[in-house]
C-alpha cells in the first residue's frame, strides 16, 4: 500500500454514509488499476491504442453514481469509470478492446466508440460533437413520456468548439430539456491548450448566452462532484430544464499514448499529480478510519482478480472470422415490410399535397413519431406541407426548430435512442450539409457498429427548374447514395410520394426522402385516400417497347415522358427507379438485356452521379447484350444558376431528346 500522506483537496463528508464514500473509493480505484494494466497491455503489443483518464476518475464515477442506472448517459474516450460503475463486465470491455465478438461492435469499431442499451450507455463518434445533439433527442424523448428521467452527455473543452456544442444547448435551452451538459476541462485538447481554444475566463459563463444555469466544480474532488450532480439531477427530475457544468480537471497522459506530454510545462504536471483524486480521496478516507488497509486490499484484489479473470477469457475467446454476409447483413436494421394496400377511395391530389397527407396519416398511426423543421409549426413550412398540423397533434411533436440543422438532425437520432420516430424537415435539400456529419457518420453507421437503429426521415425539398439559384435548388442524392447505411427515395409522382413516405417512417433505418420542388404543383394525379405503403426498390415501369430503355427518376421522369409523348414512334421501356438505395438492379438489367440498348437521365451534374453507377453496372454485367454504348444525361458540370434563360440551358432536360435519337441511331 503506499504512503498515506495529508491530502491535498478539502472534501466536506456531508451527509454521506461510510458506506456510500466507500462506494465511491471502489468505483474510482477500479477503472485505475484497468488503465494501469491495460498500459503494460499497450506495451506489450496486446491492444492497439489507448486513451487514458488517469486523474479524471472523480467525474466519470461521480456523476454516473448520481444518476439512475435508467437514465442515460453519453461518454467519452476518458471516461471509463462511467461503463464500470454500471457494471458492464470486464469480460465484455476487454472484448471490445480486442475486437472480440463479445464486445459491442463485432471488431467494426474500437475503444469507447460504441453504444450499449442494456446499460443505457451511447458512446461517442471521432467527431466528437454530434452526441451533445443526439442526448438533447433524447432528453425531449423524455420530456415527451414525462418520465421524469435526465439525459447525461460529456465533452471536453475542446469539444466546445465545434458547432455542435452551440447548436445543442441552444435547442436544449429554447425546448428546456432535462439533459446535463458536462464539459471536462483537463487543459489540452491533444496538444492544444485552452488558451488557444477559447478567451471565456470560464467555460461554464457561456451558460449565461443559452439561459441556462452553469456550475464549476472541482473534476478532482469525487464528493463534490457526486453530490452536487446528485443534487441538480433530482431538482432536473422535477423541474426538466437545462444545465452545464463545467468540471475543471487535468489530463495527466497523451491524448492517446502515442502522444506523449513533452508539451505540458513540468510544474503544471506536477502540480496536477498532486491533485491525483483517488491518492487524495484515499488519504482523506484513512485520516477518517473509513478506509483500512484490509478494506484496502481486499478491493485491490478483488478488482485485479476480475481483471485477470476476465483478460483470460476475452484472449480465449476465438477471433472473429470475416464474413461477408454477415457484414453486409448488418448495415441495416432488418426491416419488416408490411404491405398494406390502397382502398379504391381517390382524390385527385397535386405531389405536395400527396406528401402532405401521408406524413399526417403516418403521424396519426405512429402516436411515437415527431416532426421537426425550421418553420414547420403555425407557419407551415415554406411550402406549406404542415399546415394545420399543430392542430391536430400540437406542438409536443409538431416542433420549430431553430436554425441548426445538425443538432436537429442528431435530436432525431436521439429519439430513436429513446425508442421513438423522427421525421427532420430540410427546409431544402441545399440545407442539408449544415446536417451532413450527423446523417453520413452518425445515423448511417449506428446500426452497423453497434445495432442501433436510426429511425430518422429527412425530408429533401430539392431540384430546380424554380428559378432558385446556387443555394436552394440543388438535387444532390449522389452524396447520400454512396453512404452505407442510408436509404434515398426519390418518388416523382403523388401516388407514389404517399406510399413510399408511408413506408419510409415505418422502416427503421434512416432514409433520406428526395421531393422535387418543382413537381410540388405542377404533377397531380388519382392517389388512394387511405393509408397504404410501396415497398422500397421497386422501380416502376411506366412505358414498355423494344428499342430503348430510359432509366431515371424524379423529374427526369416526367421530362422523359414528354419526350416520348412527342415521339410516339419510340417504342421504350421506361423506368421510374423511385428507390434510388436500395436499387431495383434486376428491373433494369432484364429490361436493357431485352432492348440492347440504354440511356440515364438525372438531373444532378454528370461526374459523379448515379447514372454513372448505374452506367458501370450494365457494362458489367449486360455487356454481351447491348447494341450501342450506355448513355448518360446529366445537366451541366456547374452550380445551378439563378436567371430563367441560364437554368434551361443547365438542365438536362434539354439535351435528352437529341442524345436518345442519337443512341437509337448507332
Amino acid at each position: 500500500m503506499p504512503t498515506i500522506t495529508k491530502s491535498n483537496i478539502d472534501y466536506d463528508k456531508r451527509n454521506l454514509s461510510d458506506k456510500a464514500l466507500l462506494k465511491l473509493y471502489y468505483n474510482m480505484l477500479k477503472p485505475r488499476l484497468i488503465e494501469e494494466k491495460m498500459l503494460i497491455l499497450l506495451r506489450q503489443g496486446k491492444i492497439s491504442k489507448w486513451f487514458s483518464g488517469i486523474g479524471q476518475e472523480a467525474i466519470s464515477v461521480g456523476v454516473a453514481m448520481a444518476l439512475k442506472p435508467s437514465e442515460y448517459i453519453l461518454p467519452m474516450h476518458r471516461n471509463l469509470g462511467v461503463f464500470t460503475t454500471r457494471g458492464i463486465p470486464l469480460h465484455r470491455l476487454f472484448c471490445q478492446w480486442q475486437g472480440k465478438a463479445s464486445g459491442f461492435t463485432k471488431g467494426r469499431d474500437r475503444s469507447f466508440h460504441f453504444g450499449t442499451q442494456e446499460y443505457n450507455i451511447v458512446g461517442m463518434i471521432s467527431h466528437l460533437g454530434p452526441q451533445l445533439g443526439v442526448a438533447d433527442g433524447i432528453a425531449l424523448g423524455n420530456l415527451l413520456k414525462k418520465n421524469g428521467k435526465v439525459t447525461v452527455v460529456f465533452t471536453g473543452e475542446g469539444g466546445t468548439s465545434e458547432g455542435d456544442f452551440h447548436e445543442a444547448l441552444n435547442v436544449a435551452s429554447v425546448w428546456q430539456l432535462p439533459v446535463i451538459f458536462c464539459i471536462e476541462n483537463n487543459g489540452y485538447g491533444l496538444s492544444t491548450p485552452t488558451s488557444e481554444q477559447y478567451r471565456c475566463k470560464n467555460l461554464a459563463d457561456r451558460g449565461k448566452g443559452y439561459g441556462m444555469e452553469s456550475f464549476i466544480l472541482d473534476g478532482n474532488n469525487v464528493i463534490e462532484t457526486y453530490t452536487k450532480v446528485k443534487k441538480l439531477v433530482e431538482s432536473v427530475r422535477k423541474r426538466p430544464r437545462p444545465i452545464l457544468i463545467e468540471f475543471k480537471t487535468f489530463r495527466r497522459r497523451g491524448h492517446e499514448e502515442a502522444s506523449g506530454t513533452k508539451y505540458v510545462p513540468k510544474k503544471l504536471m506536477q502540480e496536477w499529480e498532486a491533485k491525483d483524486p483517488i491518492e487524495n480521496f484515499r488519504s482523506y478516507l484513512f485520516s477518517k478510519k473509513i478506509l483500512t488497509q484490509e478494506i484496502e486490499e481486499t478491493y485491490t484484489n478483488e478488482i485485479k482478480a476480475d481483471i485477470d479473470t476476465s483478460l483470460e477469457s476475452a484472449y480465449a475467446e476465438d477471433d472473429i472470422v470475416p464474413s461477408k454476409t454477415n457484414e453486409l447483413n448488418d448495415v441495416y436494421k432488418l426491416f419488416d415490410y408490411k404491405d398494406i394496400k390502397p382502398n379504391k377511395d381517390v382524390k385527385e391530389l397535386r405531389l405536395i399535397d400527396a406528401i402532405s397527407e401521408g406524413l399526417k396519416q403516418s403521424m396519426e398511426k405512429h402516436k411515437d413519431l415527431v416532426i421537426m423543421g425550421q418553420d414547420i409549426a403555425e407557419y407551415g413550412g415554406v411550402f406549406k406541407i404542415t399546415e394545420g398540423f399543430v392542430n391536430q397533434f400540437g406542438k409536443d411533436r409538431v416542433r420549430n426548430t431553430p436554425i441548426c440543422e445538425s443538432a436537429i438532425i442528431e435530436a432525431g437520432m436521439g429519439l430513436s435512442i429513446a425508442g421513438m420516430k423522427a421525421v427532420v424537415e430540410m427546409q431544402f435539400a441545399d440545407f442539408a450539409t449544415s446536417g451532413f456529419n450527423p446523417i453520413v457518420n452518425y445515423l448511417a453507421k449506428s446500426h452497423y457498429r453497434w445495432g442501433q437503429q436510426a429511425d430518422v426521415v429527412i425530408r429533401m425539398p430539392c431540384g430546380g427548374g424554380v428559378a432558385a439559384g446556387p443555394f436552394h435548388s440543388q438535387t444532390n442524392e449522389a452524396w447520400f447514395t454512396k453512404t452505407p447505411g442510408l436509404k434515398v427515395i426519390y418518388p416523382a409522382f403523388p401516388y407514389d410520394a404517399k406510399g413510399l413516405l408511408a413506408t419510409a417512417v415505418n422502416d427503421p433505418n434512416p432514409v433520406l426522402f428526395f421531393e422535387h420542388k418543382a413537381l410540388y404543383r405542377s404533377i397531380r394525379q388519382e392517389v388512394p385516400t387511405d393509408y397504404y405503403t410501396l415497398p422500397f426498390g421497386k422501380a416502376s415501369i411506366l412505358r414498355e417497347g423494344e428499342a430503348v430503355t430510359i432509366i431515371t427518376y424524379g423529374a427526369g421522369v416526367n421530362w422523359a415522358l414528354e419526350t416520348l409523348e412527342n415521339n410516339s414512334d419510340i417504342s421504350a421501356d421506361l423506368i421510374d427507379l423511385r428507390s434510388l438505395q436500395p436499387l431495383d438492379k434486376e428491373a433494369i438489367l432484364n429490361s436493357v438485356k431485352k432492348t440492347g440498348r440504354a440511356i440515364i437521365l438525372q438531373e444532378d451534374s454528370l461526374f459523379g452521379g448515379i447514372a454513372s453507377d448505374i452506367s458501370a453496372m450494365l457494362m458489367e454485367e449486360c455487356f454481351e447484350y447491348l447494341d450501342a454504348p450506355v448513355k448518360r444525361v446529366a445537366s451541366m458540370e456547374t452550380p445551378i444558376p439563378f436567371l430563367g434563360n441560364l437554368e434551361d440551358q443547365y438542365m438536362a432536360k434539354g439535351k435528352f431528346e437529341g442524345v436518345l435519337k442519337e443512341l437509337l441511331d448507332y
